[in-house]
């Protein structure tokens, strides 16, 4: 089994809004948050800030807080991963995303930006599966002092 180290962002808009990417992998269609793996010597800040360049062309952001955890394992072109992903709440006004790049490009099938109401009542596929009580309890609360357990998923 490979290990692998992932970094994602939570766009959260003044306006409740949450942008997310529709993605088709391994015959499944599912909505995900930006981000990725973590290149070896990169932090998860560096590597955030190039996921978010490459995927949204959003350069210009302020990292906020650590608000997920989830350990998520699966099997990737032929092998086992199991990959460890921190989530962050990035705070943006809403715009709109330009994917460069090109391996990403092939399985994303749209953007969307959803208020956080209708992540709470969506039968979509959601990753992190608690995506919705997630944002909302960040907007409610603050951020957690903790991020909660980690969430396991193994397919």
């Amino acid at each position: 089994m490979r290990h692998r180290k992932a970094v994602r962002a939570i766009l959260v808009t003044p306006n409740a809004e949450v942008l997310l990417m529709r993605v088709r992998l391994r015959g499944q269609c599912f909505w995900i948050t930006p981000g990725g793996g973590i290149e070896p010597g990169e932090t998860a800040e560096r590597c955030l800030r190039r996921e978010l360049a490459e995927e949204l062309g959003l350069v210009q952001f302020d990292l906020g807080p650590l608000v997920w955890l989830r350990q998520h394992t699966f099997d990737w072109e032929g092998q086992r991963l199991c990959q460890f992903e921190r989530y962050h709440v990035v705070t943006v006004p809403r715009f709109e995303p330009i994917m460069s790049d090109l391996n990403e490009a092939q399985v994303l099938q749209e953007f969307r930006w959803w208020h956080v109401s209708e992540l709470l009542k969506t039968d979509e596929p959601l990753t992190p599966l608690a995506l919705g009580k997630i944002v909302s309890e960040y907007l409610e609360d603050g951020p957690p002092a903790v991020p909660a357990e980690v969430e396991i998923v193994e397919e």
